[in-house]
């Protein structure tokens, strides 16, 4: 099934990507961006972590207020973790999912998340882009407060080696690629 994502980004523009749906069991859904269009590539820590070709998994929890991706290069290559804190999705019959972008996000490369013995550090990004968003009134005090909190308890659940969930585990590129999204509805 095809989804089509309206991804709001404070204060006036909206996105809308389109990623097949190739899991979905009531506690994540999961989806799939093949071969993404990036005028440049996105650049984490110095490295390219998203590029022009590139595929993402997306991991969509009912009711969180964060999405997870695993990124990756135009030849394939894991380059890590990415997490946007946003509002929690709203699906509408048909495949039509709503959400609006928090600005922060959390980033832990592939180095640091598979070599991890116990927690884990994730680099949290774009803090002053959330604080810019709330002085400008584009997002509210309690919504920009809810945000940071999230991100705090994200950061605290990855030291506690109980973030990312197992399923950003399972759902490797190659088993998302394989997939049979054919019989998932919205």
């Amino acid at each position: 099934m095809t989804i089509h994502i309206h991804y709001h980004r404070p204060p006036d523009r909206t996105e809308v990507f389109v990623q097949r749906l190739i899991h979905d069991d009531g506690k994540v859904k999961v989806t799939f961006a093949e071969g993404l269009r990036l005028e440049e590539p996105l650049v984490l820590g110095g490295r390219s972590a998203l590029e022009d070709g590139s595929d993402a998994v997306w991991f969509t929890f009912p009711g969180a207020w964060h999405d997870i991706g695993r990124f990756h290069t135009a030849d394939g290559r894991l380059t890590g973790i990415y997490a946007n804190v946003l509002t929690p999705c709203i699906f509408e019959p048909g495949g039509t999912w709503f959400t609006t972008d928090l600005f922060l996000d959390l980033w832990i490369p592939v180095e640091v998340w598979q070599g991890r013995r116990s927690g884990l550090e994730p680099k949290l990004l774009d803090e002053d882009e959330l604080d810019q968003a709330e002085r400008r009134g584009w997002v509210a005090r309690p919504v920009a407060e809810r945000a940071r909190e999230e991100a705090r308890r994200l950061v605290a659940a990855a030291r506690a080696g109980l973030w990312p969930p197992a399923a950003v585990e399972r759902w490797s590129r190659e088993k998302a690629r394989a997939a049979d999204f054919s019989s998932l509805t919205p």
